[in-house]
C-alpha cells in the first residue's frame, strides 16, 4: 500500500507539501497540486482516515452514514434532537463505489460520533474507524470483528418469513435481496435457504442493488423461469412494495397469484390499501433509538469506551393481506 512518502517521491516534492495538498491548503501552486494529485492517482493512494480524524472538541453533532436512502427504513428517531445533537446524514449506498469518499467527508465535518448503517461484513473501514477513536455504533449492520451494533436476528427472520410462506402451501418461493456482503442480506438469505432446504433452486435467488429498477428486473427474470415462484420473500419492505406494484401492473393478483412477504414493517407496509405481510423486531423502542442512545453515552462518557453494546433483537412475523394460501 502506497504512503504519502511514496507520493512525495513520485511527484518530486516534499512530504509536507503532499500533506498540504491533501488538506486543501491554498499555499501550494496549481502545478504542484496537479503533480501531487497525479502521483496519488497513479499509486492508488488514499489519505489515511486516522490522520484526518476528528479534533477532540465537541461539535454537538453526530453523523448517520446510511444505507441506500431510497429505503425508508434508514431513518433515525428524534432522540438525537432531544439530547441537543444535530444529525449530519450521508448516503453511502450499497455497492461501495462512493463509500471511501463519504467517510472522508464525514470526518471533515468534525462530528462527535457516527451511526453507521452501510458497513460491509469484512469492511476495512472498521479498523480505521476504531483507530481514529471516533465513537461509532453500527445500526442494522454488523462487522465480522464485532464492535458496537444493534441488529435483528437476520437468519431467524429469513427462516420465519420463509416458513410462513411454506405453511401457506407454497413450495416455489423466491428470495429477492441486496448484496450479500452486508450482514442483513447475508443472514436473511441463509435463513431462507435453511427453511426451504432441498426444495430451493438457485434460479429463485435474486441479488439486486435494492433499487426499484433492479428489483423489477429480478421479478421479470423469476416470471420467465420454467417454474416461476408462487411466493416471494423480499428482504426489505421497500423491495417487497416494488415487487407488489410491478406484479399488479402486469395483471397479477396479490396474494391469489403471488404471495409476498417483506421485512422491516415500514409505515407504508401498514397502509390499508397495501397490508404487506412483513417481519419486524421485538423491542420496546425502534432499532435506531438503541444506536443513538448508546452513541450519545459513548460521546458523553469517556470511560464508556470499553462498554461494548451488541444487541441482536428477536424477529416476529406480522401476517397481513399480501400473503395467502396457495391456490
Amino acid at each position: 500500500m502506497a504512503s504519502s512518502k511514496d507520493v512525495a517521491k513520485r511527484a518530486g516534492v516534499s512530504q509536507p507539501t503532499v500533506s498540504r495538498v491533501i488538506n486543501g491548503s491554498t499555499n501550494v501552486n496549481k502545478a504542484t497540486i496537479e503533480k501531487v494529485r497525479r502521483a496519488m492517482e497513479e499509486l492508488n493512494y488514499r489519505p489515511n482516515l486516522i490522520a484526518r480524524s476528528l479534533k477532540q472538541k465537541k461539535t454537538k453533532s453526530i453523523a448517520l452514514i446510511s444505507g441506500a436512502l431510497h429505503n425508508p427504513f434508514f431513518c433515525l428517531d428524534n432522540d438525537d434532537r432531544k439530547c441537543g445533537k444535530g444529525t449530519w446524514v450521508s448516503d453511502a449506498g450499497l455497492l461501495g463505489t462512493r463509500q471511501r469518499g463519504v467517510y472522508e467527508e464525514v470526518l471533515k465535518q468534525q462530528v462527535d460520533g457516527i451511526v453507521l448503517s452501510s458497513i460491509f461484513i469484512d469492511d476495512p473501514i472498521f479498523k480505521e474507524l476504531e483507530h481514529s477513536k471516533i465513537p461509532f455504533v453500527m445500526f442494522n449492520r454488523r462487522h465480522q470483528a464485532g464492535g458496537n451494533f444493534v441488529e435483528i436476528d437476520n437468519e431467524q427472520a429469513g427462516a420465519l418469513a420463509t416458513n410462513h410462506l411454506l405453511e401457506l402451501g407454497h413450495s416455489k418461493i423466491a428470495w429477492i435481496g441486496g448484496p450479500t456482503n452486508c450482514s442483513t442480506f447475508h443472514g436473511r438469505l441463509l435463513g431462507y435457504k435453511k427453511a426451504l432446504g432441498e426444495m430451493g433452486r438457485t434460479s429463485w435467488i435474486k441479488e439486486t442493488d435494492t433499487t426499484e429498477s433492479d428489483v423489477i428486473i429480478a421479478v421479470d427474470q423469476l416470471l420467465a423461469t420454467d417454474e416461476p415462484p408462487t411466493a416471494i420473500f423480499a428482504a426489505t419492505d421497500a423491495m417487497a412494495l416494488s415487487c407488489q406494484n410491478h406484479l399488479m401492473n402486469k395483471g397479477y393478483r396479490i396474494p391469489e397469484d403471488v404471495s409476498i412477504c417483506g421485512m422491516d414493517d415500514i409505515p407504508m407496509s401498514r397502509h390499508a390499501a397495501i397490508q404487506l405481510t412483513t417481519v419486524t423486531h421485538v423491542a420496546t423502542k425502534p432499532m435506531g433509538q438503541f444506536a443513538v442512545e448508546h452513541l450519545l453515552h459513548l460521546i458523553d462518557s469517556p470511560k464508556a469506551v470499553s462498554e461494548t453494546m451488541q444487541v441482536t433483537l428477536k424477529p416476529k412475523l406480522i401476517a397481513r393481506h399480501s400473503s395467502g394460501m396457495k391456490n
